[in-house]
Order: structure tokens, then C-alpha cells, then sequence
């Protein structure tokens, strides 16, 4: 279920959107930078993301007492990671028992592809689009707007399979659907929104289509400013031109 927070900036924001306000950027190390925007590093971060989060947001998805927790969910994060000390544990025995190789090979590379995969289809939901999708705070910041700046996706085959996370702006505006019903509450939705529903690009069999919007997006969506209650990702044009001139030589 999609969750709000305010940020320090006065964003009411839906967690799991990557924002980096353009003082908190340009305190950024370059090292860091291209971490962040060198394709195909950001596909690898999530695991990171759960210990550290992202820069200038503080807790651990691990620590029962991080800021990001109820106390009364206190038992289940320590529950929780518990029970992932001993998978990585028995992930740690099982190297010395059968090989690293076997074990890279059966659970590290499936993970390794998860992860690239949840993380593309999390940042897809954001950006991409033609046209720059804005961020609204203040008094301009209503929940009809937060909701309706996102995209839906066509994933092909793979929308079955991940049971129609694609249908993403009706899940922003009623969390409360059951994903068996997201593909029919869009049809339904569809002539309410009006402009305001970007309809998605059609796919073929294998979303090939979405490779081209993730990587020329991740070259240019780096920070938004500081100021304004209406704002749009910028770039960072230093950054860009690395990237573009990286691109031309490989």
C-alpha cells in the first residue's frame, strides 16, 4: 500500500519515489552522482536503499527503533530481521557446503535479477513520460494530484506474472483495490481523468520499448529546485554530458 509523508522541503510525497532536492544534490559527492545516475548502478541499489536509504532520509528498513517505525510495529521489524539474519546465515553455510559459485549461481543471480527488475518498474511508475511529470507541494499539493502524477506501464507478458503492477495511477488513488480488480478500475476510471491519465504505450510480447525511457530518464532527472510549490526534475548538465559522451564511445 502506497504511504505519504512530508518531506523537509514541505513535499507530500508517496514513499518509494526517489527525490533529491537541488541543495541536497549538489552537496553530493560526483563519485556519488554517478553512482546514482550511471545506468545500470540504480538498478542495484535496493538492497542499499533498505539499510541506508536514500541521501538526506534517515532510518533503517532493519533498525525496530528507526523513525520509520509505529512502536507498536517494533515486534514485527525485529521479527522481520531476524528472520533474515538467518536466511543470510544459512545463505553463508550453504557457501562453505556446496561452493560460492553454487550459491551465486541458484539464489545470488535470481535475486541480483529481482532486484534490477523491482527497481526499474519502481522508477518507471515516476518517470519517462514525454512530457515531465511534476512535483507539487504547499498549497498547491492536493491528494488527487500527488496520485495523478504517475504512469502506468505495459510490461507484455510479464503483466500477468506481477500481477498487473502496471495499472499504477488507480493504485495510487485507491491503495485499498485488491490487484485483481486494478485492470478494470482503470478502464473505469479512464473517462473521469480525462487528460489527466497518461494512457500507457502498448508492448509487444517483451517490453523492450521501456529500456529507452529508463535510461535517457535516469541521464536527466537528477534534482528538483528548491523553490516553487509546482516543480519538474532538471539536470544536472555536467552529469548529462558525461553520461551522453560515455554513451557515444561504447
Amino acid at each position: 500500500m502506497a504511504m505519504l509523508k512530508t518531506t523537509s522541503l514541505g513535499f507530500r510525497v508517496r514513499l518509494g519515489r526517489p527525490l533529491l532536492p537541488e541543495k541536497l544534490y549538489k552537496n553530493l559527492s560526483h563519485s556519488t552522482r554517478m553512482l546514482r545516475y550511471t545506468v545500470p548502478l540504480p538498478m542495484l541499489a535496493y538492497p542499499l536503499y533498505l539499510w541506508y536509504r536514500s541521501p538526506g532520509k534517515e532510518g533503517s528498513h532493519y533498525n525496530p527503533y528507526s523513525s520509520l517505525f509505529a512502536p507498536s510495529e517494533r515486534k514485527l521489524i525485529a521479527t522481520s530481521t531476524t528472520c533474515w539474519s538467518i536466511m543470510l546465515a544459512t545463505l553463508v553455510y550453504l557457501s562453505f557446503l556446496v561452493g560460492p559459485v553454487t550459491v551465486l549461481k541458484v539464489y545470488g543471480v535470481p535475486y541480483i535479477i529481482f532486484v534490477m527488475w523491482l527497481d526499474a518498474v519502481t522508477y518507471l511508475h515516476h518517470h519517462g513520460h514525454d512530457d515531465k511529470l511534476p512535483w507539487y507541494r504547499g498549497k498547491e499539493w492536493s491528494y488527487l494530484r500527488g496520485g495523478l502524477t504517475t504512469i502506468d506501464r505495459d510490461y507484455g507478458i510479464f503483466n500477468n506474472i506481477h500481477h498487473d503492477i502496471g495499472t499504477h495511477v488507480i493504485h495510487h488513488l485507491f491503495p485499498q483495490i485488491p490487484h485483481y480488480h486494478l485492470v478494470d478500475a482503470t478502464k473505469s476510471a479512464k473517462h473521469v481523468l480525462g487528460r489527466y491519465y497518461r494512457e500507457p504505450k502498448t508492448s509487444g510480447a517483451i517490453p523492450i520499448h521501456l529500456v529507452e525511457s529508463l535510461v535517457a530518464s535516469i541521464k536527466k532527472d537528477h534534482y528538483v529546485s528548491d523553490t516553487g510549490d509546482i516543480v519538474f526534475y532538471e539536470t544536472d548538465p555536467d552529469l548529462y554530458v558525461y553520461a551522453s559522451d560515455k554513451s557515444k564511445i561504447n
